[in-house]
């Protein structure tokens, strides 16, 4: 019997995600393990392998196809004996959608991490179907809901150019866009870009596209005053995150001063001890940023109360310090989780930041490596940001802003004296840490980094 391969999760709240690229085509002989597909997320770019042994009998959804549902039929595989005839109707269709799928409270099957206590409402917007069993067109909707005709590589060329599928004349059947009409569409101008809806604004200010219309917006546009950068799925997904955030976490902040002179010179003799590879090179190399994930994650150990985040009904208070590290890629950042910080060295956290830094870079991250987790830190540090406060990355309680370590002269029992010093911001979500936890977990901090052999301890 023909095999249905589906859209797989590849996280717990995942619903649906971009088919980008096919590693076998229809004939195609497949063993378990052997990579058949990539399919992409907001955040992550993931291999698809084979779990069973056959032929590839049919491929239903082409490469580049975006909003593919979660368990929708992407692929029928044939087992030994079996041809094409004998897969059925009911394996030739994969849904195909802008809508998120139902909420975890609509849809008691959803999966989900843990609960919140507040469901996101789902936004009306208009299903597509793509099926293999007729020639009907891939469908979009565009502005007054005229429905609109492409292929999936249309769509995606033009979203990548920022071309407004409705403006463009389609030359395939039945008014169909394909790939020549929007390479057309490039070539001849600007006409076809898509101008972003100006939002409600009282403000008259030529300086916000908000406050104009979409024909003076268009007119600055030619003008040069400004480029137009349709956003991607990261940034969309950064952006409403962070939004639902500020909105609905109650945020305070507290400030700290941390002297770093003690660190620095353990880090220098540590890197300088540090064993050598065949090529010369050493084996590790501590960054102070390594020694910050050490101690805050050793902090909440010492402070446990503080080790928790808000789920709605419930706080829950995590056993190990798993402490997310925000990792700044073109468009937006990933934060990866170091899980088990506080039990593990500091070389070893080393090892694993960089390796997380080198695949969020290029999309490669698994998304559990960067879902879950208590608490955060953000380091602009080395970007000569000495105080900043960052926003909580839900689920997190908390979240440490990291600024520069910087030379200061400070009062040292009745004498001027100089140090290195760096300072800290703790974002604390109310609704869980409170102002006295947070306070102790960030002294606890401070003497972690001021006296960086108890990290050793």
């Amino acid at each position: 019997m023909p095999i249905d391969i589906t859209m797989p999760a590849l996280s717990p709240t995942m619903e649906e995600g971009t088919l980008a690229k096919w590693h076998v085509a229809e004939g195609d002989d497949v063993t378990p393990g052997d990579v058949i597909c990539e399919i992409e997320t907001d955040k992550a770019t993931m291999e698809v392998e084979a779990v069973d042994e056959g032929t590839i009998g049919r491929i239903l959804v082409t490469d580049g196809t975006e909003n593919v549902k979660v368990n929708s039929v992407i692929a029928v595989l044939l087992e030994e004996g079996e041809s094409t005839e004998e897969i059925s109707d009911i394996s030739s269709s994969v849904a195909v959608s802008d809508k998120p799928a139902p909420s975890p409270e609509q849809n008691p099957d959803t999966p989900s991490s843990f609960p919140t206590g507040k469901e996101k409402p789902a936004m009306p917007a208009p299903d597509l179907v793509v099926s293999t069993a007729r020639s009907e067109p891939p469908q979009t909707f565009e502005g007054s809901g005229h429905r609109i005709f492409a292929s999936p590589l249309a769509r995606r060329m033009a979203k990548d150019a920022g071309l407004s599928l409705s403006a463009l004349n389609g030359s395939g059947p039945r008014g169909r866009i394909v790939k020549t009409d929007v390479e057309n569409a490039i070539q001849n101008g600007i006409q076809a870009i898509a101008m972003p809806t100006p939002a409600p604004s009282t403000s008259s200010s030529r300086g916000l596209p908000g406050g104009m219309g979409a024909n003076e917006v268009k007119a600055l546009y030619e003008e040069g005053t400004y480029d137009i950068r349709p956003n991607d799925g990261m940034r969309t997904v950064v952006a409403q995150r962070l939004t639902e955030a500020k909105q609905t976490i109650p945020h305070f902040y507290l400030n700290i001063d941390c002297r770093l002179d003690n660190l620095l010179a353990a880090r220098a003799d540590i890197n300088a001890s540090a064993p050598k590879k065949d090529d010369g090179k050493p084996d590790f190399r501590l960054s102070v940023n390594d020694f910050i994930v050490k101690a805050w994650a050793l902090a909440l150990q010492k402070v446990p109360d503080a080790n928790a985040t808000w789920a709605g009904d419930f706080i829950l208070y995590h056993h190990r310090s798993d402490v997310a590290v925000a990792v700044a890629v073109p468009g937006g950042l990933f934060t990866p989780v170091v899980r088990s910080a506080d039990i593990k060295s500091l070389k070893q956290i080393s090892v694993e930041v960089r390796d997380f830094a080198i695949r969020a870079r290029s999309k490669k991250l698994a998304p559990p490596e960067y879902q879950g987790g208590s608490s955060s830190i953000s380091n602009l540090g080395m970007y000569g940001i000495n105080h900043f406060s960052a926003v909580i990355n839900p689920p997190h309680g908390t979240i440490l802003a990291v600024g520069a370590g910087e030379e200061r002269v400070f009062a040292d029992h009745g004498k001027v004296s100089t140090g290195t010093f760096m300072t800290v911001t703790l974002s604390c979500d109310h609704r869980s840490v409170d102002g006295v936890l947070g306070a102790q977990a960030l002294n606890a901090f401070k003497q972690m980094i001021e006296q960086p052999v108890m990290m050793l301890v």
